[in-house]
């Protein structure tokens, strides 16, 4: 069963954020709602999930994480693209 989750956000202005978490539901109301929501993504709110992808453990969704955060907006487009047409 996956314990860890890492996620992709768009953000009000059209960019994209990034992150893990062992929560999503939880974390996606964070970035919207409180004080502990990323300091990127506050400034941009609102925020809504547009991918995410479980993983086994928190070493897993921190190593997939940095390679996301790697890509260009194009390449995270057409990683999160299939997401969105379901």
């Amino acid at each position: 069963m996956p314990s860890y989750f890492i996620y992709i956000l768009e953000c009000a202005d059209g960019t994209y954020y990034t992150g893990s978490t062992n929560d999503v539901e939880k974390r996606v109301f964070n970035h919207n709602n409180a004080k502990t929501g990323a300091k990127y993504t506050k400034s941009r709110r609102p925020v809504k999930l547009v991918y995410q992808e479980s993983l086994d453990d928190k070493g897993a969704a921190l190593t997939r994480e940095n390679q996301i955060k790697k890509l260009t907006r194009r390449q995270k487009q057409r990683l999160i693209q299939p997401h969105l047409s379901s």
